[in-house]
C-alpha cells in the first residue's frame, strides 16, 4: 500500500469544509512535498511529523513522500493536520491498517515527542461534523485531550480524545468495544457553578436608565447612555447580560463556535451570556474581524451576548460605521483575495457617552467650558445613520451625594430578569423571534397601536421628522414595553415612553 486517505477539516469562517489528506510514497531520492494551498505552519509539519514518527519507535519512509490537501483550492492553515500527515504516512508505508481510518476524522498539532496539542475551532469542526453523514454512518472525531473537551459539547457526534500518537495509532489497531488500548468516548466536563453575573442592585438610583435597560433585555434592543463621568453607565451595561433570557441550547453552541475559532472558549462558562467591551482605540479590523486567515472581532465574539462601547465618541469614526450594517443583519462578511467567510454577528449593543468633552454639559455641581461649537464636533463624531439604528437613549444623570445617601437598593437582577424573562417568552410565542428582530411586515401586522395610540405616533413622527427605520424601532420597542405589561397591543402609554427614548438625548 503506498497511498492512505484521512480525513480532516479546514477552516472557513464558521464551516469546517472536509479535507482529504492524501499520501503518496514514490521510489526516488528522499524528499517530503506538501501542496495543496498550504500556509507557513502547515509547511513546517514536515519537521514536525518526521520527529514525531521518529520519537514514537516508528519508521520514517527514505523514500519520496508527497502530501496532497484536497480541495486544492482551500487555503490551508495552522497545524491541525500534522496529525492526519502522520497517519496517512504511516498507512501508507504498511504500519497501520489504513481501513481503519475511514471511520475517523482527524486533526491535532504534533510535538516532536508526539504529544497532540489543542487546535483552534475544535467546537466548530465538531459542528461541522455533526452535520455531514458519512457513507457507512457517522464518522468520530479523534482529537488532542485539550480540545476535546468543548467538541465534546456537540453530543451528536462521538469524540475521542487522544494523549499522543501512539494512543492514537493504538485505538486504530484495537479489535472491539473492550480491546485494549481502544480510547472511550470523551464526555464533556461537568460545567460547575456558572459564573455569576454583576447584581443590578448594587446600582442606586437611576431608574429611568434602569428601565430603559429592562426594555432592552425584554426586546433585545440596542441601547445608549449619555451622561457625566461616574454616575453609573458602565455599571449598568456590565449587568445587562444578568437579566438577559437564558441562552438556547442553539444559541449557546453557537456562540461557543464562534469563541472556539479564536481560541477563547472556555468550558465552564457554557451557555453564559458574552461581555466584550473593547477600548476606544480598536481598529475595524479589531471589531469586524479580519487577517489573511479571516478571524472573528469583537462583535461576532460578542454574538449573542452584549457589546459594550464606552466612550462611543472616542472611536475612529470608520470603526464605528462598520457596525451599521452588523445591526441591521446579524452577519457580519469579510471579504479578501483568495477567500470570503461569514461570522454571525446578532450581538445586544450597548453605548455610552459623556454630554460633551468635559463631561458636565448642563450638570449644576459643575461648570461647563466647552463652545457649542465643541460640543456640536463631539456629538457629530457619531454618524446620524449609526445613531438611527439605537432604539433606546437615556439619558443617566448625576446623583447629589444626599440622594446616594438616602437612595436604597433597588430590585435584584433576579426580580428584573423574570420579567424580562416572560416579556421574552411571550413575543417568542407570538411571532418566534426577539421583537428587536422584527421585520417591516411583521411591525405592520403585530406591532399596531390602538387609535389614540397611532395619533400620537404620528405627531410625535411629523414633529421629529423620523425616518422609516427610526418609526419602526419605535414600534419595536413599544412593542416591549407592551409585552413587559402583559399588553395585547401597544397603547398610548407605551407608545410615549417609546418615544420619549428616541428623544431623550438632547441634540443641541
Amino acid at each position: 500500500m503506498t497511498l492512505a486517505v484521512v480525513r480532516s477539516r479546514g477552516l472557513a469562517g464558521m464551516i469546517a469544509p472536509p479535507v482529504t489528506v492524501e499520501v503518496h510514497l514514490a521510489n526516488g531520492l528522499p524528499s517530503f512535498t506538501l501542496v495543496g494551498l498550504p500556509d507557513t505552519e502547515v509547511k513546517e509539519a514536515r519537521e514536525r511529523v518526521r520527529a514525531a514518527l521518529q520519537n514514537c519507535r516508528f519508521e520514517f519512509p527514505s523514500r519520496r513522500i508527497t502530501v496532497n490537501l484536497a480541495p486544492a483550492e482551500l487555503p490551508k492553515e495552522s497545524g491541525r493536520f500534522d496529525l492526519p500527515i502522520a497517519l496517512g504516512i504511516l498507512a501508507a508505508s504498511g504500519q497501520i491498517d489504513a481501513r481503519a481510518l475511514d471511520r475517523y476524522e482527524f486533526a491535532g498539532e504534533l510535538s516532536l515527542t508526539g504529544e497532540l496539542r489543542p487546535v483552534r475551532g475544535a467546537l466548530a469542526m465538531a459542528y461541522a461534523v455533526s452535520r455531514s453523514a458519512a457513507p457507512a454512518g457517522q464518522r468520530g472525531f479523534i482529537l488532542p485531550r485539550q480540545s476535546a473537551d468543548e467538541a465534546a459539547r456537540v453530543g451528536e457526534v462521538p469524540i475521542f480524545a487522544a494523549h499522543d500518537l501512539l494512543q492514537v495509532v493504538a485505538h486504530l489497531a484495537a479489535d472491539g468495544d473492550d480491546a485494549a488500548g481502544r480510547l472511550d468516548r470523551h464526555r464533556p466536563a461537568g460545567i460547575g457553578e456558572p459564573p455569576a453575573y454583576p447584581d443590578l442592585a448594587d446600582v442606586r438610583g437611576q431608574q429611568a436608565a434602569r428601565r430603559a435597560l429592562e426594555i432592552a433585555a425584554a426586546g433585545g434592543h440596542s441601547l445608549l447612555m449619555v451622561g457625566p463621568p461616574g454616575t453609573g453607565k458602565s455599571m449598568l451595561a456590565m449587568r445587562l447580560p444578568g437579566i438577559l433570557p437564558p441562552m438556547s441550547a442553539w444559541e449557546a453552541l453557537e456562540s461557543a463556535a464562534v469563541l472556539s475559532l479564536a481560541g477563547q472558549f472556555e468550558p465552564q462558562r457554557w451557555a453564559t451570556r458574552v461581555f466584550r467591551a473593547p477600548h476606544h482605540t480598536a481598529s475595524s479590523a479589531a471589531l469586524v474581524g479580519g487577517g489573511s486567515v479571516p478571524r472573528p472581532g469583537e462583535i461576532s465574539l460578542a454574538h449573542c451576548g452584549v457589546l459594550f462601547l464606552d466612550e462611543l465618541p472616542e472611536f475612529d469614526r470608520r470603526v464605528l460605521e462598520v457596525l451599521r450594517e452588523p445591526l441591521e443583519t446579524g452577519r457580519v462578511t469579510i471579504s479578501r483575495a483568495a477567500r470570503q467567510v461569514d461570522f454571525p454577528a446578532r450581538f445586544q449593543l450597548v453605548a455610552a457617552m459623556n454630554p460633551c468633552p468635559c463631561g458636565y454639559l448642563g450638570q449644576p455641581a459643575r461648570t461647563c467650558r466647552c463652545s457649542p461649537a465643541l460640543v456640536g464636533r463631539y456629538r457629530e463624531r457619531i454618524s446620524g445613520p449609526l445613531l438611527d439604528r439605537i432604539d433606546l437613549r437615556v439619558e443617566v444623570p448625576s446623583l447629589s451625594d444626599r440622594e446616594l445617601l438616602d437612595a436604597t437598593a433597588g430590585e435584584s437582577s433576579a426580580q428584573v430578569a423574570r420579567r424580562v424573562l416572560r416579556a421574552n417568552e411571550r413575543a417568542w410565542r407570538r411571532q418566534g423571534c426577539a421583537n428587536a428582530m422584527l421585520t417591516g411586515a411583521d411591525v405592520d401586522r403585530l406591532c399596531r397601536p390602538q387609535a389614540a395610540a397611532r395619533q400620537l405616533l404620528l405627531a410625535a413622527s411629523s414633529r421629529l421628522g423620523w425616518s422609516a427605520r427610526a418609526f419602526h424601532r419605535v414600534l419595536r420597542v413599544a412593542r416591549s414595553i407592551a409585552d413587559l405589561d402583559d399588553a395585547d397591543e401597544p397603547t398610548a402609554a407605551h407608545i410615549a415612553e417609546a418615544v420619549q427614548y428616541r428623544r431623550s438625548m438632547r441634540d443641541g
